[in-house]
Order: C-alpha cells, then structure tokens, then sequence
C-alpha cells in the first residue's frame, strides 16, 4: 500500500469531518437553545474537538511519512500560513467551547435553563470567524499542491 495515499486521504476526510462538525454546531448553536440541545450541542463541540486533533495527528504524521518529506513542508510558506490559519481557528474555538461547557453545566443544575440570545450571537460570531478562516486553508492547500511556497 502507498502510505502517503493512505495519509493524504484521511488527511482530507478528517478535514471536511471538521467542516461538517462545525457545520453541525452552527446549525444548533441558535436562539431558543435550552434543555437537551445544549446537552446536544456540547456532545458534538466535543467531537469538534477531537476531529481536529484528528487532523492534526495525521497532518504531523503525512508531514513525517509522506511522499513530499519533511524538508519540502518546513520551507513552504504556503504550509506555514495553513499551519496559522488553522492555529487561528482553533484559538477562535476556545471562547464558544468553554460558553458551551458553562451553559451544559446550567442545564445539568436547571432543567429550564435557556441561553440568553446575546451569548448565542456571540458564539455564532466566533464560528463565522472559524469559517472564514477555515475556507483559507484549502486555499493555501492548493497553492502548495500548484508547486508554490518553496
């Protein structure tokens, strides 16, 4: 078997795993959000979570076995900016994750509990902004693989 094959592909499978995990979260992440859905909501901003460490593990492990060499990847600026803008998406992350724990955590003491819609607005804020800067990582995906960076 060709191991860079396996790699780049479940490189990429774990990548649009993310999207649609992020995508997944926007879609419950709304006004009104209360009871089992936060619940709902922290399962999968979990899974967000592991998904990109995900990524990242097999992202280090094409970058070590591939085909291309670590060499090729370490002087390619267009794999550093990926490397940025998916650093950025995760620090954008860490504010709507740690509002979702504490609103999982009012609901587990309050049965009632609903999210006030101005912590909802500022959430979905954070996602559009990881959105944003997860649609510049294929970009710079496809300048490298153009030949481009070194």
């Amino acid at each position: 078997m060709d191991i860079d094959l396996i790699l780049a592909s479940g490189h990429h499978l774990a990548v649009f795993l993310l999207v649609a995990v992020l995508a997944a979260e926007f879609a419950l992440l709304r006004p009104g959000l209360g009871g089992a859905r936060i619940g709902q909501l922290a399962r999968i901003d979990a899974a967000y979570g592991a998904v990109a460490g995900l990524v990242v593990v097999v992202g280090v492990l094409r970058v070590i076995l591939g085909a291309s060499g670590w060499e090729y990847y370490v002087t390619n600026y267009a794999f550093w900016a990926k490397m940025a803008a998916f650093l950025a998406v995760g620090l954008l992350s860490i504010r709507p994750t740690l509002a979702i724990r504490g609103w999982d955590k009012a609901r587990k003491g309050d049965a009632d509990y609903a999210v006030p819609e101005a912590e909802v607005a500022t959430s979905r804020h954070y996602i559009h902004l990881q959105a944003g800067m997860l649609m510049l990582i294929p970009i710079f995906a496809a300048t490298m693989a153009q030949g481009h960076g070194s």
